[in-house]
């Protein structure tokens, strides 16, 4: 199985064997989501160890209403994708891009779209519809579509193997944190709430997102602030978040500077906005669910951040989430980090979009 990920600048490709195991992977220069087609065919043969995959499974960012699943990509579904790239403009031309290159260069090997949207179609209506004119969703398709969707999926299978618990009535509230940020409730294995939301904009503070600003705000900006809506959409997408408050995007600058030796007040206000937005949201995910059994991080900071983790737990004593600070500090791959006697279970989950991608792949190459 063939995992094409492609990224603001770069082509993800690794290559899935039928045990799940990592068989090669490759990164190619994408600038502007162009990858040179002689480069990419070179990656695909034999001599680029990429070659031999029975099909290809795209990550697509956006479904919209009507992509609720996987599914094999011809030229209907190619055509659909198309159209909806108004509701994911950043994101959803570099999946298409990808999607063309690699299908061009492996024309006889089927191709599957996996969407990012897709985990959040069983959301109730309560959760995705906004209290906003009824006819703005028939017309523009305004609700919550949530993203991330194939990372929390892949929590939601691999955090109840883990434990050893059946995931049938299993409340999961899964946090994957990296340079987007979005939070996702699990009860039962389906996604029952989450933060981002129309856009992946919405919700927590991100590396160079701002998360949820009140709209009002951002209209006062647009008629007195003396920015154009290009300028507010760019500040909003790539000048605020962490960046925006310490003036670094990465997580790991921001922890050194705020630490004791530093001791960077912009740093350390960045990390206490950051962790008050998340334990919020991680307890309105909770509320949502009526109740949590287990408390999961993944993505880059999720995995690799224990002051964040930690930090975050600090404030969640009240829900049953108490994390061993010896655990925490010791994490290698998956592992539980519940304190002694905890009610809620906290684990740590490497993000495998690729293992997730592959199983869809399968489910529907089988179907």
């Amino acid at each position: 199985m063939l995992v094409v990920n492609a990224g603001s600048s770069s082509l993800k490709l690794s290559v899935v064997g039928p045990g799940d195991e990592t068989l090669a992977s490759r990164e190619l220069a994408a600038p502007r989501a162009v990858v040179d087609p002689d480069e990419l065919r070179r990656a695909l043969g034999d001599e680029g160890g990429l070659g031999g995959a029975d099909a290809v499974g795209h990550r697509i960012v956006h479904g919209g209403s009507r992509f609720r699943s996987a599914v094999v990509v011809d030229p209907e579904v190619r055509d659909a994708l198309a159209e909806l790239v108004d509701l994911a403009p950043l994101h959803q031309p570099k999946s298409l891009a990808a999607l063309d290159a690699v299908s061009a260069a492996l024309p006889d090997v089927p191709a599957v779209a996996c969407f990012d949207t897709a985990f959040h179609a069983t959301l109730p209506e309560a959760a995705f519809t906004y209290a906003l004119p009824s006819s703005w969703a028939s017309k523009w398709g305004v609700r919550r579509y949530g993203f991330h969707g194939l990372s929390h999926a892949w929590v939601a299978r691999r955090a109840p193997a883990l434990l050893g618990v059946s995931s049938t009535t299993l409340r999961i509230v899964s946090c994957h944190l990296g340079a987007g940020a979005s939070l996702c409730a699990i009860a039962g294995g389906q996604s029952v709430d989450t933060t981002m939301g129309f856009t992946p904009l919405e919700g927590l503070v991100m590396a160079t997102r701002s998360g949820s600003v009140d709209p009002g705000l951002v209209l006062w900006l647009l008629e007195r602030g003396d920015l154009s809506e290009a300028e507010l959409g760019h500040a909003l997408e790539h000048e605020s978040g962490l960046l925006g408050l310490s003036g670094t995007a990465d997580m790991r600058d921001v922890v050194s500077r705020a630490g004791a030796g530093s001791g960077d007040p912009a740093a350390r206000l960045a990390i206490d906005v950051y962790l008050h937005r998340l334990r919020a949201l991680i307890a309105s995910m909770a509320a949502a669910l009526g109740g949590l059994d287990v408390l999961a991080f993944t993505g880059g900071v999720g995995e690799h951040s224990p002051e964040i983790r930690s930090g975050a737990a600090a404030g969640l004593s009240f829900l049953g989430v108490v994390v061993d600070p010896g655990l925490d500090g010791a994490v290698d791959g998956d592992a539980e980090i519940s304190g002694s006697g905890a009610p809620v279970r906290t684990v740590v989950i490497q993000a495998r979009e690729d293992l997730e991608i592959a199983g869809q792949v399968r489910s529907v190459l089988r179907a």
